[in-house]
């Protein structure tokens, strides 16, 4: 049988080692000598915070003894969550998520641990200690698996958040196995819950899915907003109190999803019907500060998108006015980029020449690989992508028009842009135009992209354990 080392023999060896006296150490430690003396003898157990003191008294790394830890104070004992939880939080600050990892799993056999550890999961997402949150979610959801709760639901919605990043192959497969769970959350968490999740698909392009997603979501606020102004309901006043946005805003939204989903079928005259939709107001009870904010937005967008909407079905007669537009309004460089997509995608379907619109914009066109962090799902997930797609478009335009040197450099950025999000589709489509005008690019644009496109087989390689390659 093998025998398990204790943090009570390291310090007892230490102690012989350094010819130390319980008080000696005690006074080093900042501990008094009877707590010594009872960890010692083994009469006692410690806590987190004893066991740090000891560690730094002895000269060893933060966090040297928590595998001991967990050996013989959780694993070899009976939980105790006085003890648990500041164990848990600790880590976390160290960043030991293997540790956490090991505590998770050695009490998650019983299920009545499950709603302490949630709270103190919802504590560190607060902090904005993601990793080790979901550990806890993690664990959580894998317990009550078959309970079919509402903390079920809510761990999953965590989970799914914090999962969501860069890489797009991911993403679908978070927001896949999220959908299921929706349906089980509160009335009102489904409303941020469905925007985040059509914001995911909106940004993978899955129409389908973005349309259900906006249908569902518009049809539970309208009842919610109904709701809210029958009667003064005071309950639910108080419930939406908790949404990210006025209450109104994702009915509205809803109609801005569709919107893009019609575009993407090319029936730009009932996406523009959505788009009259969310602009017209009038309807909305509210008078509040952050609802005059929103009504603005959303006017604003209105305003934006149906020219948008005019332009990509061909009315070449609102590119003056659109851009004059993009021109005066207050939005940041970020946003002027989406917008400018419509221009050149424009450009490129109905074989229009805009190089002075594109001068015009140089400056926010130099700068729009330079992305802010945001909480927010939209600016996490659309807006990369938009860019991504901005520069492939711009590609085009220019090797079109035989200016391959700026082509080429935006195509670059676009196919790096698509590899970081691991789009493969898109991905493709940049190596299939480099292809198309390669006979163009100078010697030092060809190693390039050769160099480049060599690193990605290369890591794919590595990443998933394909079979032996020789240079």
């Amino acid at each position: 049988m093998k025998h398990t080392p204790t943090i009570r023999a390291e310090l007892d060896r230490y102690l012989k080692q350094e010819s130390m006296s319980l008080t000696q150490f005690g006074h080093i430690a900042g501990m008094n000598r009877g707590i010594v003396s009872a960890i010692v003898t083994g009469n006692k157990s410690m806590s987190v915070n004893q066991l740090d003191l000891i560690t730094e008294a002895m000269d060893l790394p933060e966090g040297y003894f928590y595998d001991l830890f967990i050996e013989n104070y959780i694993i070899d004992t009976p939980p105790n969550m006085r003890r648990i939880e500041p164990f848990l939080f600790r880590c976390a600050e160290l960043d030991k998520l293997d540790a956490i990892r090991r505590v998770v799993g050695s009490i998650m056999d019983n299920v009545l641990y499950s709603p302490k550890l949630f709270d103190i999961a919802e504590v560190l997402l607060a902090q904005g200690r993601h990793d080790a949150a979901l550990l806890l979610y993690e664990g959580v959801a894998e317990a009550e698996k078959y309970q079919h709760s509402e903390r079920l639901a809510i761990c999953q919605y965590r989970i799914f958040a914090i999962q969501v990043g860069d890489d797009q192959s991911r993403n679908l497969s978070a927001a896949t196995i999220f959908e299921a769970f929706v349906e089980r959350l509160d009335e009102i968490d489904q409303l941020d819950a469905l925007k985040d999740l059509a914001n995911v698909y909106r940004s993978l392009r899955k129409w389908n899915k973005v349309d259900e997603a906006a249908k569902k979501m518009k049809q539970k606020a309208k009842a919610q907003y109904s709701l809210k102004h029958q009667h003064k309901n005071r309950e639910c006043n108080e419930s939406t109190k908790k949404l990210s946005r006025p209450l109104f805003v994702y009915i509205t939204y809803a109609d801005l999803l569709c919107a893009s989903v019609c575009d993407d079928q090319g029936d730009y005259q009932q996406a523009l019907q959505h788009t009259y939709a969310y602009g017209n107001l009038d309807w909305v009870k509210e008078t509040d500060e952050d609802t005059l904010y929103w009504i603005k937005q959303y006017k604003d967008w209105a305003k934006c998108n149906t020219y948008v909407n005019k332009l990509l079905s061909g009315d070449i007669s609102v590119l003056q006015d659109y851009v004059e537009y993009i021109a005066e309004s207050d939005s940041n460089e970020q946003e002027k980029i989406s917008k400018l997509l419509n221009v050149i995608i424009a450009a490129n379907r109905f074989e229009l020449e805009v190089d002075d619109i594109l001068q015009r914009f140089e400056t926010e066109i130099n700068s729009f690989s330079e992305q802010s962090l945001s909480d927010d799902m939209y600016n996490q997930q659309v807006i990369p992508d938009y860019i991504a797609w901005f520069g492939y478009e711009l590609a085009h335009y220019y090797l079109h028009r035989g200016m391959y040197s700026v082509g080429f450099k935006h195509l670059m950025y676009s196919m790096v842009s698509y590899h970081t999000l691991n789009n493969e589709t898109y991905f493709i489509n940049c190596m299939g135009l480099f292809l198309h005008f390669r006979d163009h690019a100078v010697s030092e644009t060809k190693t390039a992209f050769l160099n480049f496109i060599e690193k990605v087989w290369m890591d794919n390689v590595e990443k998933n354990g394909a079979a032996d390659h020789r240079g």
